[in-house]
């Protein structure tokens, strides 16, 4: 077998641990994927009433597509824990010091992580259609938009690796923990930037999430205002280049933090 491929089969064993975990543990991961329906629920009946929308349209129009890019975001704490706790409790080492290949580590949790967002999306996708939410464009462009929102999910995955490999134990993370709320509220995920005063709706119309959320709702066919502002207009290229810029920062980073971890 070649190099890829061993890397390959090596990366599917660890995803496999994750996996199984996953059925040994499975309410974290559970709740995982219900506590963006929750925050669905909750900031529809908060702000749906509020927030003017195009006649015809309700608010879950521009909230679940927002919603499934924020989900992505929560994505990134799952990582930064698994990934620290491993660290902390030697499992990390004792992988390093097996005959496999020496990116299956990190390979297995970008796998593990992303089928687990994937359940997110469709879970997401489920509650949102039971509560009125609907797509208008075609399957093609549905797909595309899921496929952007897991662009930014792998992209968001480094950032996690990242900053799991860095910190010094699991506790440490909780203080990395609450910046995600920060940047999952500065978008245009519940409003739109044009609402924001006008240094705040620019900082918000940068945010990768506010890129991707602006790109989904396009291909869905679903109303956002933020649509007419410069970065909305170039929705499509933001999810994109966003992402994979984060990605070329990140995983370098994050393979560079892991060859320098100790033995």
């Amino acid at each position: 077998m070649t190099a890829l491929g061993w890397a390959l089969a090596d990366g599917w064993t660890i995803a496999r641990r994750a996996l199984l975990h996953w059925r040994m543990q499975p309410g974290p991961v559970i709740f995982g994927w219900l506590f963006p329906v929750l925050m669905m629920l909750m900031f529809g009946a908060l702000l749906g009433g509020a927030i003017e929308t195009p006649a015809g349209t309700s608010y879950y129009e521009l909230l679940v597509p927002g919603i499934f890019a924020l989900g992505m975001l929560f994505g990134l704490e799952a990582t930064m824990t698994a990934v620290t706790t491993d660290v902390a409790k030697g499992v990390t080492d004792r992988f390093r010091s097996l005959p496999m290949s020496s990116a299956a580590v990190v390979l297995g949790r970008c796998i593990a992580d992303l089928l687990d967002s994937a359940v997110t999306l469709v879970v997401l996708a489920g509650a949102g259609l039971a509560l009125g939410w609907r797509w208008h464009g075609s399957v093609l462009e549905a797909l595309a938009a899921f496929g952007l929102l897991l662009l930014l999910r792998f992209a968001l995955l480094w950032v996690g690796i990242f900053i799991g490999l860095t910190v010094k134990n699991a506790q440490s993370i909780v203080a990395v923990q609450v910046a995600v709320w920060p940047v999952g509220f500065l978008s245009s995920v519940f409003v739109a930037t044009s609402t924001m005063p006008d240094w705040l709706g620019t900082i918000a119309q940068w945010n990768p999430l506010s890129g991707t959320a602006t790109a989904a709702r396009s291909l869905f066919g679903n109303p956002d205002p933020s649509a007419a502002s410069w970065i909305g207009e170039h929705a499509l290229a933001a999810a994109i280049i966003g992402p994979l810029l984060l990605t070329a920062i990140f995983l370098p980073l994050s393979a560079a933090r892991f060859r320098r971890l100790s033995n």
